[in-house]
């Protein structure tokens, strides 16, 4: 199942994120998720294990597991590139192993310090806070991204974690829009406005942390969790489900992309299985009451400021 961008480029529905993915367990990993089926992995730089992801994807490719045009490979600057967006993207390219992007996004609206392609620590200012540059417009940095299409690098490109109000700038100055926003939504933070205005304009929504991040984010941020959601557990006895497939089947009736992260070979199958049944209308109002407006990633607790301020 795909969603045809705004470029008639075809993203599957269901993708799987390597954020937080370490050391030689991630080949086995991604290999697993491709027998299973998953075509669709969200990668970045920030997340340092870009060269592990490409050597899975190229043993898979080489050993016949799958074919370079069935998969579907995301990734993205990181805020200390915005000045070197050519070179960024070919270091991605180069750890991995691939010749083009099918989707390239721009990880945060911020740009900050450069300290060498590569590199991925943010660097602190006087007063312990991140040291944006002030001298990278997004828009500058946008014109860059473009390039990368009118080279061949990259089939598609877009944003991560915008609002309203950058995705309509954005759309103003861009020669070639966004094909994606790639943000946080959830069942407690749904964020109905950003993804209506998105899709009026032709702009997929990919939901990041699409299960409310978990034991992970809790642990990391001090978020809480929609897992243990009364509503929620309601409907997976209805359906015989698991919550975490009812959360997926329902961005994905969003009109969503969702990229789950799991390192587990059961929940792996366990979330890309949301095929065969459907939420009702009164499943989907019922979700609709449990919002919270609850943020669950907060990147800037490690940056010293409210970056969605």
């Amino acid at each position: 199942m795909a969603i045809t961008l705004n470029n008639g480029i075809k993203m599957p529905t269901i993708g799987l994120g390597v954020w937080r993915m370490e050391g030689k367990s991630i080949k086995e990993v991604i290999l697993n998720d491709i027998r299973i089926g998953y075509r669709h992995f969200d990668c970045a730089a920030k997340y340092q294990n870009e060269a592990e992801v490409g050597e899975a994807l190229a043993e898979a490719i080489q050993t016949g597991i799958v074919k370079r045009e069935d998969l579907f490979i995301t990734t993205k600057l990181w805020n200390l590139d915005h000045g070197h967006v050519l070179e960024a993207c070919e270091d991605s390219l180069k750890k991995l192993q691939l010749e083009y992007l099918d989707l390239y996004l721009v990880h945060f609206p911020i740009a900050s310090k450069f300290t060498g392609i590569g590199k991925t620590s943010s660097v602190k200012d006087e007063n312990g806070d991140l040291d944006i540059d002030t001298t990278i417009s997004l828009e500058t940095t946008w014109h860059a991204m473009e390039g990368l299409v009118s080279m061949g690098l990259v089939r598609s490109i877009g944003v991560s974690n915008y609002d309203i109000f950058l995705i309509r700038d954005c759309l103003a100055y861009s020669k070639l829009k966004p094909a994606v926003n790639r943000i946080e939504t959830h069942p407690y933070f749904q964020r109905d406005s950003v993804l209506k205005f998105c899709q009026k304009h032709g702009i997929c929504v990919t939901a990041h942390t699409p299960l409310g991040g978990g034991t992970a984010n809790t642990e990391m941020f001090g978020s809480v969790s929609c897992l243990d959601d009364p509503v929620l557990k309601r409907l997976a006895e209805k359906h015989n489900k698991t919550v975490a497939q009812i959360i997926l089947r329902w961005g994905i009736q969003r009109n969503t992309v969702v990229i789950p992260k799991s390192s587990k070979l059961e929940r792996l199958k366990e979330n890309f299985h949301v095929f065969d049944f459907e939420l009702t209308l009164k499943d989907m109002v019922s979700i609709r009451t449990v919002d919270q407006r609850l943020r669950s990633n907060q990147p800037g607790t490690g940056w010293g400021i409210d970056v969605y301020a």
